[in-house]
């Protein structure tokens, strides 16, 4: 259930009158109203989306070589060093 927080933003949308009257019959059979409906299952697929970007799970193994992995020392980069020592369009000028 979406929690009953105050509700200061507002978000419109347009749709067809098929997807708002499926949309109705779907908060109707669920007891919601549409507004209810329409942001509680945007919230779970968003929630969805994003899980993976926020939390993720390793094992021993994979934790201890993520770890390593943060740990070793930077690897060094021929093209990104030479990029870094050629002048910038934002150098000013000599």
């Amino acid at each position: 259930m979406v929690a009953r927080e105050t509700r200061s933003e507002k978000l419109d949308l347009r749709l067809s009158k098929d997807a708002k009257r499926t949309l109705q019959a779907a908060a109707a059979v669920t007891r919601k109203t549409v507004s209810d409906f329409v942001l509680e299952s945007a919230l779970s697929e968003a929630e969805e989306r994003l899980a993976d970007r926020r939390v993720f799970t390793l094992d021993a193994q994979s934790w201890d070589a993520f770890v390593a992995a943060l740990d070793a020392p930077p690897r060094r980069h021929a093209r990104l060093e030479r990029l870094f020592r050629e002048r910038s369009i934002f150098d000013p000028k000599s």
